[in-house]
């Protein structure tokens, strides 16, 4: 596929307007909406997960997400990607990998975590994740961490503390961690696991990968499910519904939405539009009526603080390119 600038090249000058990075100004303003959708559909799996939970149990509920997103992911991934299924088969170790952490650990954690605390609490936890991811890239890839980058993990991690005790610090000496916390912490630290791995596999097209690890996750958990004598079925419309909209829109549309997107936009860039997850999931809940403590949008804010604190050197690298002659 032709890049952006080479599409170019064959227009005319001055035919289009220019914005930095060489790409359209109507490319990049349609790569910030799928960003924007992306987003809000991963924010609906919170919201609407929350409320699937508790008509289909964790296990079923990932099961019957990717059976379901299986096919569309890889119809899609062969007709926009085109892979070459051999070299996708040869890093087969970590795809497996990869699958483990990501699609089964981090949505069985997430699901089961549903079940004991809200979708906004656990978006807000979740919310940790880049500055953990940036910390963790420094002690298992070597790369630098500035002092602002500790500041900000610093912070994204006290704001944490603030959403997991409702604002009373105090009360994590006497009462502990809730278990809805202390499992959305934990798919955090998977995904970050996800993340690290993902940056040392071999390079597979996005929504091929995505495609071959669905196909193993269901793999996995099909004996799980033949052992324990079956797979709960949505028993309501809501219920199919619920694991409908998991299984087309954050399953499928929002992966598709994202890897468009970063086609025009640069990786960093578009790294902060994942804040607005949790941006997406309080707005949803208030919409349903749910009422949220001032400890939750204080420690939110500092979350989101902190992460951003801990991205400017990334944010200032992507300038500074952006600026560098083209050859």
């Amino acid at each position: 596929m032709e890049s952006v600038e080479q599409g170019l090249a064959a227009r005319p000058p001055g035919a289009v307007k220019m914005q930095a990075g060489g790409a359209p100004r109507r490319k990049r303003t349609v790569a910030v909406f799928s960003l924007l959708g992306a987003t809000l559909f991963w924010a609906g799996n919170y919201v609407v997960g929350a409320g699937a939970v508790h008509n289909i149990d964790p296990l079923s509920l990932v099961f019957l997400r990717w059976a379901v997103a299986l096919v569309p992911l890889l119809l899609i991934a062969q007709l926009v990607e085109k892979p070459c299924w051999r070299s996708v088969a040869a890093a087969w170790p970590w795809l497996l990998a990869l699958s483990v952490c990501g699609l089964l650990g981090y949505n069985l954690l997430l699901y089961f975590a549903l079940e004991h605390t809200d979708a906004f609490n656990a978006s807000l936890i979740n919310a940790f994740n880049p500055a953990l991811i940036t910390l963790a890239a420094a002690v298992f890839l070597r790369e630098r961490l500035t002092p602002l980058a500790v500041a900000g993990v610093v912070m994204a991690l006290a704001g944490v503390l603030i959403v997991i005790s409702g604002g009373d610090l105090g009360r994590l000496a006497t009462a502990g961690f809730g278990t809805g916390e202390v499992l959305m912490v934990g798919a955090v630290v998977v995904w970050t696991a996800y993340t690290v791995t993902g940056r040392l596999a071999p390079k597979v097209p996005p929504i091929t990968a995505t495609a071959v690890q669905a196909a193993v996750a269901v793999g996995l958990l099909a004996p799980v499910h033949l052992a324990k004598g079956g797979l709960a079925l949505p028993a309501t419309d809501g219920a199919l519904a619920s694991l409908l909209f998991i299984a087309i829109f954050p399953s499928v549309l929002s992966y598709v939405l994202w890897n468009r997107a970063l086609t025009v936009l640069p990786a960093a860039g578009a790294g902060v539009f994942l804040n607005l997850i949790t941006v997406f999931t309080a707005v949803l809940t208030l919409l349903a009526g749910q009422v949220h403590a001032a400890a939750q949008f204080v420690g939110g804010a500092i979350v989101v603080c902190g992460v951003v604190l801990t991205n400017v050197p990334a944010f200032r690298r992507q300038r500074r390119d952006a600026q560098l002659p083209r050859g």
